[in-house]
């Protein structure tokens, strides 16, 4: 029945810093670009090794996110990476502050979590024990 996740969407508040975001700090590749006039909205596709992953909307005085206390709902965006403190130090780069490394208890692999320029949770999670 289904064969993968073809896409996420987020919506954000301010188009142009969230854009920065998601393409100069995390490195997604902009697919396409498309102002809708009827909508007062911008929609860009953004793919993560040419695969298309992302969908970031902007829409006219969105409501905020309810990230603390958590609530009902997708809870967040984890992408795969191979070295979790080189993430760490290319987040720091560009004044983004990763919370402290933890181990999952189950699988033994290190993680941490990041925040969107709006708080949707961003987590990095090794791929390989490295450590």
């Amino acid at each position: 029945m289904l064969s993968s996740i073809h896409h996420i969407a987020i919506i954000c508040s301010e188009y142009e810093r969230s854009k920065q975001f998601y393409t100069e700090v995390l490195g997604l590749e902009v697919v396409r670009e498309v102002y809708r006039e009827e909508r007062q909205s911008y929609k860009l596709d953004l793919a993560l090794n040419g695969q298309y992953v992302i969908e970031l909307f902007s829409f006219p005085s969105p409501p905020p996110r309810v990230s603390r206390p958590e609530a009902t709902g997708l809870r967040h965006l984890a992408f795969a990476v191979d070295d979790v403190e080189a993430v760490i130090t290319h987040l720091t780069t560009h004044h983004v502050i990763a919370e402290p490394i933890r181990t999952d208890e189950f699988t033994g692999k290190r993680f941490t979590f990041i925040s969107d320029p709006d708080g949707l949770p961003i987590e990095f999670y090794e791929q390989t024990t490295t450590h």
